[in-house]
């Protein structure tokens, strides 16, 4: 798919949302081609890192409302919307760390797409808003989940009633971006962090990622039971007896995900 560029690299799975000349809004056919993509991240064994951006001006305008299914019947608007939800349930699915690249405007779905996201990077130039409401629309794409937990209920429910555009530095403050760089820094910033990551035990790192994502529907025994079975799992791999060599050696460990 055109709309949809796939780019892979040493373990690094690029993801390019290529509208440019609509600022990169989604189509219908789009929220299919996206679920497609991080189901294949999800299988892939040799993809170790996902890394979501935009061409051009924009990261995501959000759903393409002129193809957003307005004459559709009711029923085929909620297997749409149902649709929607799934490409968003596979983005917080994938097993790996995932990073938003979020080059200028994060609007609507957009924004929950970047959120969805473990990882937010954001240029100065970057811009964010929770727009659904000034277009007759509640929030989709997960962020009715996801804001609660970046920044409170309060601050979730003033971004998502005024759907103010928020600006990077102003997002970084309230939590949903974790860094703000210039943006002919932008790049390189994101380059060093997934090289970071994939110096990374892959089990241990997926191993995190599941711990804390079931952070906030666990009680606290659930959890500690949880780093138990973990950390059972991650000591059955090589990587934990790389990690002590290497310590021992005086050099960085080669993980395998063995």
């Amino acid at each position: 798919m055109s709309d949809l560029l796939v780019a892979r690299s040493d373990g690094v799975v690029t993801l390019t949302i290529n509208r440019p000349d609509k600022m990169n809004a989604i189509t219908g056919e789009m929220w299919g081609g996206l679920e497609d993509v991080f189901d294949e991240v999800t299988r892939n064994r040799d993809d170790r890192v996902l890394v979501v951006t935009g061409a051009g001006r924009g990261f995501c305008a959000g759903a393409d409302l002129v193809d957003a299914g307005m004459a559709r019947s009711s029923g085929s608007r909620l297997e749409h919307m149902r649709g929607v939800g799934r490409s968003a349930a596979a983005l917080r699915g994938i097993p790996k760390p995932t990073i938003a690249k979020v080059n200028g405007v994060a609007a609507g779905a957009g924004l929950n797409l970047a959120l969805g996201c473990d990882l937010v990077i954001a240029s100065d130039a970057a811009r964010f808003s929770e727009i659904f409401v000034k277009r007759g629309l509640s929030v989709d794409y997960g962020g009715s989940w996801l804001l609660p937990r970046l920044v409170g209920l309060h601050k979730a429910k003033e971004l998502a009633f005024l759907a103010e555009v928020v600006s990077a530095a102003d997002a970084e403050r309230i939590g949903i971006v974790n860094r703000v760089v210039p943006a002919d820094q932008l790049d390189a910033t994101v380059d060093e962090l997934v090289a970071q990551l994939l110096k990374m035990a892959p089990v241990a790192l997926s191993q995190t990622k599941r711990l804390l994502d079931q952070a906030f529907s666990a009680t606290f025994a659930e959890a500690v039971e949880a780093e138990a079975v973990s950390q059972v799992l991650n000591l059955s791999t090589s990587d934990v007896q790389e990690a002590v060599r290497a310590f021992m050696e005086k050099r960085d460990p080669n993980f395998t995900g063995e």
